[in-house]
């Protein structure tokens, strides 16, 4: 024995013996470097079921679908349907060693369940970790996304990047709140304002599962009443999935539902909250701790218990389309768990799209709507600007506002907010010569001049500033403003009311709400700030720009975004006025003034029947360079009733412009196409474009930049 191990109550060099402990007990959760996954060669494999059937993460057309790997014994417990696990993928048959398949890139994948033997006659690589035991795939939820995939003619993997959020450790760790009781039947409140609105809120409490369109009435109630038809539904034993289109109306049906139900009932799920956050409120909600949800479109996998109810808000918002493969809309993901799921569907807007005009024309839901003499009550009142009068006053015409305009602004400015809808954001976004109106470009570029401020020219293209413009064609100096953004809008009103604060909400700085006290808010379309009392007026500007967009949902968008910034405005009879700067005699200026935007989506969707064009219709774009879409349509095996238009030129992303989502690679010049089937054909044409795109990625044909893109239901078909 040592001299140091003979001393008695010390440590080390005389270190008191709490000392070494505290050392050790450092030494024991220090956290050493992880071992590399194991191959597991020579491993007893697991002596019931022995085999995984895993889908890896490749997100490629031609490798979605399942793969056998070997369950070694020490990972038998853990190797569970629906957890996560990591495989080798990529090794050949010749890289056999004691039997079992090795080399390979690590994957991460799911195990979607276990076999007693292989359909594969080769040998089998083993699993070579299993990430976590926690389950977070079941047979609902891989039916659902399998469905999507389907649908929208993508990859299941890649369904299930959008499905299931990436783990967090941490918060697997953490237990989930036991569930709460279900509540007390709500009051149906202002439901009662709706024909049938009650009878809706007391079939949900009852365990019926009614389907319906909602018309909102306009007015800040619309998530209140969202709330009471959720907490119907936790009466009732289920659950329900809320979806909205951005984190201020999630924020608002959020605090609804904590004021009705309490604290503790529902998750809230989007995809600005951190990954550790979202993670734990997705576990809590697959554990089945709450049954209610709310989010963005981040939300529509939720894994909801017993799911009882979905709601859609807005659904012609552009935010409820994912960017990202297979670009699903939330709208029909919820439509599809209605019917996996045979649970009641509430689509709401205060606006109205033909889907969803076609959901009630079909059939398939109800109209959930207000009566006449009560929509006047509420909307406020709608007065138009024609060019006419436009004509007979220049000077207002120089200043963007028309003499009736500055009446209404003049008047309500004194009683509250008012609202100012541009539909642009900066400056001056677009400006001409003004002698011969010729478009004012750049001399590098050639890109389009726009102004920054109130005296510096910027090319929208390449950024270099223009200090000596003069025009091209008719040597003129002078420029005048073919389209005025937000930020000049601003600037020319607040020297028109120099007494009155201005403030602005747009892609810079979005305003959730806005005091009750006289100002101007100038807000781009989407962005309107809402304010405590009502807005005591509203102006909706340029109504051309947003009418004369080359688009077939041109009125149906405008109509929409101008109905979301009025129905801020306080009632008619409250004093509320909404001036549109827009040709008077045109259908969605007229659905405006008379509030009736179901009229409106119903008169669309009977034209898009004669003409055979979506919902009536399901359609598909195929897009990239002219040679590789000639090739896929003439590889690709259409169902008989296909039609195809085009392909035609798409126009070219512009160097240092964002690239949009699906679009051309800058400089490059593309074509597309669109193939177009009648009812009922929808899923043979998903099919056949799936198995072309698969097989052209199998031959390797779909590399770099001249892939051709493939878009079941495209929003934008020009």
């Amino acid at each position: 024995m040592s001299s140091e191990d003979g001393q008695v109550g010390g440590g080390a060099e005389g270190a008191p013996p709490e000392q070494l402990a505290f050392i050790r007990e450092s030494v024991r959760k220090a956290k050493g470097p992880r071992a590399k996954p194991r191959t597991w060669r020579g491993a007893a494999l697991a002596p019931e079921l022995p085999v995984a059937r895993v889908l890896v993460d490749k997100g490629v057309l031609h490798l979605d679908r399942y793969f056998d790997y070997a369950v070694p014994e020490e990972l038998d417990a853990d190797a569970q349907p629906g957890v996560r696990v990591r495989v080798r993928f990529g090794a050949g048959r010749h890289r056999v060693r004691d039997g079992r398949r090795e080399g390979g890139g690590l994957i991460d994948g799911f195990l979607i369940e276990r076999l007693a033997e292989s359909d594969y006659s080769g040998p089998l690589a083993a699993l070579a970790q299993v990430v976590s035991p926690e389950p977070v795939l079941d047979e609902e939820l891989l039916g659902l996304t399998r469905a999507v995939a389907d649908r929208y003619a993508g990859s299941l993997a890649d369904v299930l990047q959008l499905a299931v959020p990436p783990r967090s450790a941490r918060a697997e760790q953490r237990p989930s709140p036991e569930p709460l009781p279900a509540p007390a039947p709500p009051d149906v409140g202002s439901w009662e304002r709706y024909e049938h609105g009650g009878a809706f809120v007391r079939a949900l409490a009852s365990g019926g599962v009614p389907r319906a369109v909602w018309n909102a009435l306009p007015g800040p109630e619309w998530s209140e009443e969202i709330a009471r038809a959720v907490a119907a539904t936790l009466a009732s034993g289920r659950g329900a999935l809320v979806v909205v289109p951005d984190g201020r109306a999630v924020a608002r049906v959020d605090a609804a539902l904590t004021a009705l139900l309490g604290e503790g009932r529902h998750a809230v799920l989007t995809a600005d909250a951190g990954p550790e956050k979202r993670y734990r409120e997705w576990l809590a909600v697959r554990r089945g701790s709450v049954r209610a949800v709310v989010g963005t479109r981040a939300a529509m996998f939720a894994p909801v218990r017993e799911l009882g109810l979905v709601v859609i808000w807005d659904d012609g918002d552009d935010s409820h389309s994912e960017p990202h493969a297979p670009q699903p809309h939330a709208r029909d993901v919820l439509l599809l768990r209605a019917a996996q799921d045979k649970c009641a569907f509430l689509l709401g807007a205060w606006s109205c799209t033909v889907e969803a005009a076609q959901l009630v024309e079909s059939g398939w839901a109800r109209p959930l709507v207000a009566g006449r003499e009560q929509v006047r009550r509420a909307a406020p009142l709608v007065r138009t600007v024609g060019d006419g009068d436009l004509a007979r006053d220049e000077a207002a015409r120089a200043a963007r506002l028309p003499t009736l305009a500055w009446q209404v602004v003049k008047e309500a400015v004194r009683q509250g907010p008012v609202l100012v809808q541009v539909p642009r954001r900066g400056y001056v976004p677009r400006l001409a010569c003004a002698s011969c109106r010729a478009p004012a470009r750049c001399r590098h570029c050639s890109g389009p001049l726009e102004a920054q401020d109130a005296g510096a020219l910027r090319c929208a293209w390449c950024g270099r500033e223009e200090g000596a413009w003069h025009c091209a064609e008719c040597g003129g100096f002078r420029l005048r403003a073919q389209v005025v953004g937000a930020r000049r809008t601003a600037e020319e009103l607040g020297r028109a009311f120099p007494a009155v604060p201005v403030r602005t909400s747009g892609r810079e700085q979005v305003l959730d709400t806005v005091p009750g006290v006289p100002a101007l808010v100038v807000s781009t379309p989407g962005a309107e700030p809402v304010a405590e009392g009502g807005y005591a007026a509203a102006l909706l500007l340029d109504g051309w720009a947003m009418l004369g967009r080359p688009d077939l949902r041109a009125g149906e968008d405008a109509l929409r975004r101008w109905i979301g910034a009025a129905a801020l405005v306080r009632p008619q009879g409250d004093g509320g006025t909404v001036v549109v700067v827009a040709e008077p005699t045109l259908r969605p200026v007229q659905a405006l003034v008379r509030w009736d935007p179901v009229g409106h989506a119903v008169r669309e969707l009977a034209e898009r029947a004669e003409l055979g064009f979506p919902p009536v219709s399901r359609m598909a774009a195929v897009s990239g360079t002219a040679q590789s879409v000639g090739e896929f349509l003439a590889a690709v095996e259409l169902p008989g009733e296909a039609e195809v238009l085009g392909p035609v030129p798409v126009p070219v992303t512009a160097p240092g412009r964002p690239r949009r989502v699906g679009g051309p690679p800058p400089g490059e010049q593309w074509e597309r196409a669109l193939i177009r089937v009648p009812p009922g054909s929808g899923a043979a044409l998903a099919a056949a474009l799936k198995a072309a795109q698969a097989a052209r990625m199998a031959r390797g044909g779909a590399g770099g930049e001249a892939a051709v893109r493939v878009r079941i239901d495209p929003p934008d078909i020009g």
